[in-house]
């Protein structure tokens, strides 16, 4: 068994619709970044179904939400692994489902999109970013972006300690897990983008600078003198 964890902001049709395809809503924690009171329908839509709806009162930004949401599933649901999942149409139950059956391994599981297959801009800065990464690593991982991962139990108290707030969070934690050589395990998986991926609230400027830096500071850092 796993924990589904859906970091949303400003939520639409889609998480409902999700999480009615999920097979146990009471093992699924939602966790709202400050949306609003535009996002209540949608988040009480959830909650009826047995989801665990946590609410920023502020946007902290991605990376506040997913550590709010793996503090609530070691607090709820301890010794279970997480799958972190997007809900705005991008990731469907299907593949929520593929990633959860390869957890329980110890690896952090990455549901990877091909390449040929994303809008033009996503796939320039996944193509240079995933180049960057294998400079600074030494590990080629061929989706560094992807919000669709399954986490072991046991690490989800050093995520807490992963530094970041925002996307570029989730690059740092692969970071992590190159600096202890942790194992990073890849399933490819469909990739959906609603009207070019309009959906997405990634920052293309702002984000992407804060990504870079995370890369560069861990590159400098592994420069002997």
């Amino acid at each position: 068994m796993t924990v589904i964890l859906l970091p949303v902001y400003r939520p639409g049709v889609h998480l409902p619709e999700l999480v009615s395809a999920l097979p146990d809503a009471g093992r699924v924690v939602v966790v709202d970044d400050g949306s609003g009171a535009d996002a209540e329908p949608h988040l009480a839509a959830v909650r009826k179904m047995g989801c665990a709806v946590l609410r920023h009162p502020v946007n902290r930004g991605k990376g506040a939400a997913l550590k709010t949401g793996f503090r609530r599933a070691l607090a709820d649901h301890p010794g279970l692994d997480v799958v972190t999942a997007d809900a705005d149409g991008q990731h469907s139950a299907a593949d929520i489902g593929r990633i959860a059956e390869r957890a329980g391994r110890g690896h952090i599981v990455l549901g990877v999109r091909r390449f040929d297959r994303m809008p033009p801009r996503s796939r320039f800065g996944n193509t240079v970013t995933r180049v960057v990464f294998r400079a600074a690593t030494g590990r080629d991982v061929s989706d560094t972006q992807t919000g669709l991962r399954a986490y072991p139990a046991d690490l989800l108290e050093r995520l807490l300690e992963v530094p970041g707030d925002r996307f570029e969070y989730e690059m740092s934690v692969l970071l992590d897990a190159a600096r202890t050589r942790h194992p990073i395990e890849e399933v490819e998986i469909p990739a959906t983008y609603l009207n070019g991926n309009a959906a997405s609230h990634f920052d293309g400027l702002g984000d992407s600078v804060r990504v870079y830096c995370a890369l560069l500071r861990y590159a400098a850092a592994s420069v002997v003198p």
